[in-house]
């Protein structure tokens, strides 16, 4: 049964982060959502285990390794797991300010007694 594209349907960018729809561009030309503009990917290895290099060509970006070939990035994410940097600052962040909140709760105070 064949059906047909719609308009805006046949190419849907993913952020490699956060899996929600890419709308801006890093410095490295890989699609990310406006909130992982600033980050980098960084490090990705090949399955033989060598490093792969981003390369951005007429039908997206890529990723290129000298033993195995031009990869493309779904197979390339799939073999590293990526986590923003920037978003794990802010977490651990967070967690040091609630941490050391002070609460005093006085004999009549009725959250004494929960």
């Amino acid at each position: 049964m064949f059906i047909p594209k719609k308009y805006g349907q046949s190419k849907i960018d993913k952020c490699p982060f956060c899996q929600r729809h890419a709308t801006a561009m890093n410095s490295q030309k890989v699609p990310v959502c406006q909130s992982h503009k600033d980050e980098v990917i960084d490090n990705l290895r090949c399955v033989c285990g060598l490093e792969l290099e981003t390369m951005h060509g007429k039908f997206g970006t890529f990723f290129s390794c000298v033993k195995c070939g031009n990869i493309n990035m779904k197979k390339a994410l799939e073999f590293n797991a990526l986590k923003p940097k920037m978003h794990n600052e802010n977490f651990s962040q967070r967690a040091k300010t609630q941490s050391n909140k002070e609460m005093t709760v006085r004999s009549d105070d009725p959250r004494y007694f929960d």
